[in-house]
């Protein structure tokens, strides 16, 4: 079983990597998200460091709104949270063209 604080501290990682990536400020992702303006920095920043975990319908305007899919947050092994955005940016025919690659790699 993989260890809470683990997921918590791999959670705020990706969350806080994410941001960064895109550039928006703790407060604003907050705003964008819905939280008061007055406390969204405060509670990303509990977000990013694992001292809270945001519930699920949190976690999902958090990946809307930085353009990633929710799952990613989730990922426990860091190359499949990769596949999983690689995935997710993919056009359609892509996405197929790599289940089919996937599929025959696990017929091997």
């Amino acid at each position: 079983m993989v260890n809470v604080i683990h997921q918590k501290s791999l959670f705020g990682r990706r969350l806080r990597e994410a941001r960064l990536h895109v550039g928006i400020p703790q407060d604003k992702l907050g705003v964008m998200i819905g939280l008061d303006e007055s406390c969204s920095s405060a509670r990303m920043s509990r977000y990013e460091s694992g001292i809270h975990s945001p519930p699920f319908n949190t976690v999902e305007r958090i990946a809307d709104a930085l353009k990633l899919p929710t799952a990613y947050f989730y990922c426990l092994d860091d190359s499949l949270a990769e596949l999983t955005k690689l995935y997710f940016h993919a056009s359609t025919e892509n996405q197929n063209e790599l289940l089919n690659y996937a599929r025959k790699l696990n017929a091997v």
